[in-house]
């Protein structure tokens, strides 16, 4: 490949490719006008895939850019990996040296590791997951002597994550931000909290993306790299990126302008994680004179189908607007289907479900959509007993197990000593007689020396603070982990996982659990050392499991797909039965509660987004009475059905009352947003001393050896408190009063009065 060049605007003109030439007209004009801001507006099931595949290959065939040239960003592993193996079909070679295509995580993991430094992190730092974070919080909670049960960490981490989407750091909160925790202490709590992910080198995932924002806005260096870097920026899903995602594209982009931007301002269903979809709504504001190419035309779904969404959607306001039409003929219409209850609700979609199968319908290609997850019960209940296969898409993922959990939190320890999170978790899993109390000392000691939790252990382990047991056991596990560290030097991660699980005793522990639930753990845990052979070191494992997630589908048996709306976009089904559409469960009362009208037309959009899910068919239930929660509630019919175009539904109820009785309980309802503003709601043993300097000051990203021969553990003791002298007179709340005899760094003996001769810690120690 020769030196890329912007010139050759008409390189394919002559001899197009097949690929190019198979695109519609306006794919054709997103495709080519390279250059300058392009707002790809692309509908349901219009082919925004293929133009933007067939965009990215055509930039790279007609060599405007490397590939290194290009920052091409995606919201999951999955959609990145799909354009890399597309645009690698298109251009006919292997696409390599594309380091920049990925998910918005990814990309600012990759990012911060170059410049780790300027927010006082190590290159080497930890990516918390959720759990992590709640366990940090709670001990945060606790230290400041707050009421975790009236000020749940749960609550906090929401608030915090809520910050970072928006890409405020703690000073940057108001005092409507501040109040929303502990009446004022939500800047403080967000402090400390940052403060100590910084202690551990670590941060969450909210921090990959404001981290970086933060850098480009400071460090002008930077920024200006990255903006001659990347001569092109593509960006998919645009419509559910948030304000942090949206500040750092901007910034990126704002040099060369050369943005392409894919999305559908009416697919915009996820502002409860931060999406905002103004920002797709703002987009030529932000690059004036950028180019909107509709694309209308859907490959997905017939006439009906596309009308009667198209019809729904149009009673939004906050839209760009467009109108999906195909060049199929003929289907069938929307049914709308009116039930007794809940029961019969999936008694009617298990018979439709067995009529389709009957007609030679795969079970594959059946969805059922719920708004909410607690819908899903009947139709388990009723699938099971007329022995229908269903999946549930939404439960557990795979590393979200308990057992996946602590194997990860072993190797977590192992690549990183200061992740004291991890080493929390499995210090006494499986138990090791190392209960309560003896955290509470590790804890306590970590704090009065600022080192690690596992630093301040092993030097518990080297006084009488803890029992002789717990003394021992804690340096046999420190012992294992030097080993295990220097092993991950030279044998595979997978390799590493299966000495780590025997060693530990985590096998026998499983093999000695003789519950129906500990062979499927044990499984899992195989599962995860085949997982491992693909990654050539623990680092880029670990990273791997931080930032991808993927639910793994089980078992070769054809079944129905159960999952919510939310889950399902993305997706497409032959046949799509959508349950629960009544006034406050679909819109949801809860959702309606907390937004108002903006929160009315995200309801809307994830209507929209669930019709079009269907290919063939599409069936919407509503129900006079449902269980919600516990109790019988009665209902009527969602408005949305009330606003789906006549010419294109078809209406049908079990029920007394006859087909029209929806529609006149909404002719005659008051409208109950009458009395809303139309303003939008503003939204804002073997231990050694290399591996005690591993714990307290971190380590190489690629060390040799921990250990050095010939040195003691006590030589990398913590600095010893200058107001304790050999003589004095001192308090140890254990041991009582005593008189210091003998003194060796920060380790003291002491002869006590009640307790004799001990050898203590001097922070555990105060004057008398």
């Amino acid at each position: 490949m020769t030196e890329p060049s912007p010139s050759a605007e008409n390189a394919l003109s002559v001899d197009a490719p097949a690929w190019l030439e198979g695109l519609n007209p306006p794919q054709k004009e997103a495709v080519l006008t390279t250059e300058g801001p392009v707002l790809m507006l692309a509908g349901a099931g219009t082919g925004k895939t293929a133009a933007l595949t067939a965009r990215l290959a055509y930039l790279i065939r007609t060599r405007r850019a490397w590939p290194s040239e290009i920052l091409c960003v995606t919201f999951t592993n999955k959609a990145a990996r799909e354009m890399r193996h597309r645009v690698g079909e298109l251009i006919g070679e292997a696409v390599e040296g594309m380091p920049w295509l990925g998910t918005f995580h990814s990309i600012c993991a990759k990012m911060l590791r170059r410049h780790a430094e300027i927010v006082g992190l190590q290159s080497n730092y930890t990516i918390i997951d959720t759990d992590d974070q709640l366990r940090l919080l709670k001990q945060l909670i606790a230290d400041q002597n707050l009421d975790e049960k009236r000020w749940p960490a749960r609550q906090l981490a929401g608030l915090i994550d809520r910050w970072k989407n928006r890409g405020l750091n703690p000073g940057d909160l108001d005092a409507v931000e501040n109040e929303a925790y502990a009446n004022g202490k939500g800047q403080q709590m967000y402090g400390l909290y940052q403060q100590r992910l910084k202690s551990l080198n670590a941060c969450d995932f909210g921090d990959l993306l404001l981290h970086m924002l933060n850098i480009l806005r400071t460090e002008r260096e930077v920024l200006q790299m990255y903006q001659q870097r990347f001569k092109y920026v593509l960006v998919d899903e645009y419509q559910d990126t948030n304000a942090v995602q949206y500040l750092w594209l901007r910034l990126l982009a704002q040099e060369r302008k050369n943005i392409c931007v894919v999305g559908d301002d009416d697919q915009s269903i996820y502002s409860w994680r931060g999406a905002e979809v103004a920002n797709i709504l703002r987009f030529e504001k932000d690059f004036p004179g950028a180019k909107v190419v509709r694309l209308e035309q859907n490959y997905r779904s017939t006439p009906p189908i596309l009308a009667a969404a198209s019809g729904l959607i149009a009673a939004n306001s906050e839209r760009l607007g467009k109108t999906l039409w195909t060049e199929r003929n003929g289907g069938d219409k929307v049914r709308v289907i009116g039930v007794w209850d809940a029961p019969e609700e999936a008694r009617r979609v298990g018979e439709e479900i067995e009529r389709l199968e009957r007609e030679g319908a795969p079970l594959e290609q059946v969805a059922i959509l719920v708004r909410a997850q607690y819908q899903t019960r009947e139709f388990e209940d009723r699938f099971i007993q007329i022995g229908l296969g269903y999946r549930i898409v939404g439960g557990f993922r795979f590393y979200e197990r308990a057992e996946i959990r602590d194997a990860l939190a072993y190797l977590r320890v192992i690549a990183q000593p200061q992740d004291d999170l991890a080493f929390e978790r499995i210090y006494n899993q499986p138990k090791r007689g190392l209960g309560a109390k003896a955290l509470e000392q590790m804890h306590r000691h970590a704090r009065a020396t600022g080192m690690p939790l596992a630093a301040a252990s092993l030097q518990l382990a080297d006084s009488d603070e803890l029992p002789p047991r717990a003394r021992t056991t804690i340096a046999s596990l420190m012992g294992d982990f030097l080993r295990w560290r220097d092993m991950s030097e030279t044998v595979t991660p997978s390799e590493l996982l299966r000495t780590v699980l025997e060693e530990s005793g985590y096998d026998a522990m499983l093999k000695a659990d003789r519950s129906a639930e500990s062979a499927g753990r044990a499984d899992n845990l195989t599962e995860l050392s085949r997982a491992m052979e693909d990654y050539e070191t623990l680092g880029d494992f670990l990273e791997h499991v931080s930032l991808v997630m993927d639910n793994d589908a089980a078992g070769d048996e054809e079944k129905v797909t159960i999952m919510t709306m939310h889950a399902a976009k993305g997706l497409e089904f032959d046949n799509v039965f959508l349950p629960g559409w009544e006034e406050g469960v679909f819109p949801s009362q809860r959702a309606l509660d907390e937004g108002g009208l903006a929160s009315l037309e995200e309801e809307r959009r994830l209507a929209y987004v669930a019709i079009t899910r269907a290919r063939r068919r599409c069936t919407i239930i509503h129900a006079a009475n449902r269980r919600i929660y516990g109790q019988w509630t009665s209902s009527i019919p969602s408005r949305f059905i009330e606003e789906l175009p006549q010419d294109h539904i078809e209406v049908e109820t079990t029920m007394s009352g006859g087909a029209s009785l929806w529609r006149a309980n909404w002719s005659e309802r008051e409208d109950p947003f009458a009395h809303v503003s139309a303003a939008r709601p503003e939204r804002s043993g073997a231990r050694g001393p290399g591996w005690q300097r591993a714990l307290s000051t971190g380590y190489d990203p690629k060390p040799k050896r921990l250990a050095e021969p010939g040195r003691s553990a006590a030589s990398f003791a913590a600095k010893p408190r200058s107001d304790i002298a050999i003589g004095a007179r001192v308090f140890h709340e254990k041991f009582g009063y005593g008189e210091v005899i003998d003194q060796e760094g920060n380790k003291l003996e002491i002869e006590f009065e009640q307790a004799g001769t001990k050898r203590v810690i001097d922070s555990f120690v105060s004057l008398a």
